[in-house]
């Protein structure tokens, strides 16, 4: 897992820390991080809703997830989509970034969330996700993110999707991990492979 320094409670996943769909991997990465083995999930939909989890198992459906319960790791699942996670006293969020969802402003709503349960967030952290350098688009996604466009490492039209819900983050101290899913080493990257595996992300709240 990839601890995020200054954080009390935030990892993200590699291809070798395995899926959360996989019990034996939940208990691995549970006891690797001292963190109990019930987590608090959504049924991911590539939007902006956000939910407050009070308890672990699957909260909705969504794509944002906030917390003031301390020792409740909230969950999402990734393959060049992104995890974001929010950090403030008394409350922890966690978002799941596809372009769908950077474009509805999830991560926004995550901040708006987390402030709606009394929680100032003071940080946010950015997970491993495709970066502008692979991740090709059309009109219809280019079309979305007019002053986050570029060229991927072979020529054609891509966006940035870091750099486009990165305003969201204003006023925040903010980590990136910067590494992109689909060229960088020991990632799932469904749109390099098509996988059905996910990297698993979690965020949670210390006592």
């Amino acid at each position: 897992m990839i601890l995020v320094p200054g954080f009390a409670g935030a990892a993200f996943g590699t291809a070798a820390d395995g899926d959360r769909s996989d019990p034996e991997a939940r208990r691995r990465i549970a006891a690797g991080l001292g963190v109990p083995a019930a987590w608090a999930w959504l049924r991911q939909v590539h939007g902006s809703r956000v939910l407050q989890a009070t308890g672990p198992g699957l909260v909705g459906n969504g794509d944002g997830l906030v917390t003031a319960a301390a020792g409740l790791p909230l969950t999402v699942a990734t393959a060049d989509c992104f995890a974001v996670i929010l950090e403030g006293e008394g409350g922890v969020g966690i978002a799941h970034v596809g372009w769908r969802g950077a474009a509805a402003g999830v991560v926004a709503a995550t901040r708006r969330a987390l402030e709606g349960l009394g929680v100032r967030p003071r940080r946010a952290a950015i997970g491993p996700g495709i970066g502008p350098c692979c991740f090709e688009v059309g009109a219809e996604v280019a079309g979305r993110f007019a002053g986050h466009l570029g060229r991927t490492t072979w020529g054609a039209p891509s966006a940035d999707l870091v750099g486009a819900f990165e305003a969201e983050l204003s006023g925040l101290d903010v980590w990136r991990s910067g590494a992109c899913t689909m060229c960088g080493e020991g990632f799932h990257s469904f749109r390099r492979d098509g996988t059905g595996n996910r990297q698993t992300a979690l965020a949670w709240l210390t006592a």
